[in-house]
């Protein structure tokens, strides 16, 4: 076999509508942060090298195994749980918040660990589990999602917790578990809420209020959702153009290449590039749903629904938190966004996803 074949095969693993629809939205995000950065070509550089190393990541965990990444489920979500109760004691103090690990140079987030790690330990669990239905699997569930839920919530970082809940929660419905637990769940939600909110930090119960009545603080707590929903209307139906934007060229829209880079697109490319990014999100998301339904293996069938389902969740909250239709929660646009530790998550998701459709098998 000559080198060139050789350097190649690893690249037959990858799924071809998933890359396209990645391969778009590197090209978008690389456009909105050239724009909304002031053409600094630095940050851009900066963006590409954090997307090469994700799409290598990806095609070494796309040629991996499904059988392999089921094997380092559990290790996974161990040394997640270990890390989150280490940053705890241990992590980077910042506004009040402890959330970063610091090695050396570098600093990550456990909670990014644990948003594939939980997703991985339950598609374990209950693709091994004989009696799903039977109630001791609903308890398990819930026990194994709370833990690294309280330990999140407790740095503080709520949204967080609850996007990791809310992966859980998918793989669990997925799995067949009795639709009367989360029946029960959403009861007990809606009882405790008005007991939760005591608990609630300052900074949380502000963004609560300020989602409900952006106005009440427009120069202050309400600024960033202000800003960001007159980004998005005033893109109109073609966009005011390339590099053309006020809201983000004249500095009125905060964190214009990160959490709100949804709104400077927006007003740049309107309503018609809007609907390009959706479609572009939606072919990867569907195309996971098809992959966990041509799955023969209910390990590959869980985490390959689970993980187009919190993708999907992660695009709607994002997309929802700019338009003032959710609260602001700190949620990047996934892949379009600037930021490596996110970004190396989702690749690390989709590998998972072409893992699955690669490597198929015949039985349970």
């Amino acid at each position: 076999m000559s080198w060139h074949v050789r350097l190649l095969k690893p690249l037959r693993k990858l799924d071809p509508a998933i890359m396209t629809g990645v391969v778009m939205l590197m090209l978008i995000s690389l456009a909105v942060i050239y724009s909304g950065s002031q053409e600094s070509i630095r940050v851009v550089l900066a963006q590409l090298l954090r997307f090469a190393i994700g799409i290598l990541v990806l095609v070494l965990v796309a040629n991996t195994p499904p059988e392999r990444i089921r094997a380092w489920a559990p290790a996974l979500y161990a040394t997640g749980i270990l890390l989150l109760a280490i940053t705890l004691v241990a992590g980077k103090a910042n506004l009040g918040a402890r959330r970063w690990l610091g090695v050396g140079p570098l600093t990550f987030q456990p909670s990014e660990l644990m948003k594939l790690a939980l997703p991985l330990f339950l598609a374990y669990y209950y693709s091994q589990r004989e009696n799903v239905r039977h109630w001791l699997s609903a308890v398990t569930g819930f026990v194994l999602i709370a833990i690294p839920f309280l330990l999140i919530a407790k740095e503080p970082d709520l949204g967080t917790a609850a996007q990791i809940g809310a992966a859980g929660v998918f793989m669990m419905w997925l799995a067949g578990v009795r639709r009367r637990w989360f029946v029960a769940l959403i009861i007990l939600a809606a009882i405790s809420g008005p007991v939760l909110w005591h608990f609630l930090h300052g900074y949380q119960k502000e963004r609560i209020l300020t989602f409900l009545d952006p106005q009440r603080d427009p120069l202050g707590a309400g600024y960033h959702i202000i800003q960001s929903m007159i980004a998005v209307g005033s893109g109109g139906f073609w966009g005011k153009g390339w590099f053309n934007g006020t809201q983000v060229n004249l500095d009125f829209l905060p964190e214009a290449q990160t959490d709100f880079v949804f709104a400077g697109f927006a007003e740049e490319f309107g309503l018609v590039g809007v609907l390009l990014l959706i479609s572009t999100y939606l072919l990867i998301v569907l195309r996971g749903l098809v992959i966990a339904y041509e799955s023969r293996d209910a390990f590959g069938r869980l985490i390959a629904g689970t993980l187009s389902l919190t993708f999907f969740l992660y695009i709607f909250i994002n997309m929802g938190m700019t338009t003032g239709i959710l609260p602001v929660v700190g949620v990047p646009l996934p892949l379009v966004s600037y930021g490596g530790t996110a970004m190396l998550t989702f690749m690390v998701g989709l590998g998972i996803l072409m893992s699955v459709h690669a490597h198929p098998r015949t039985h349970e």
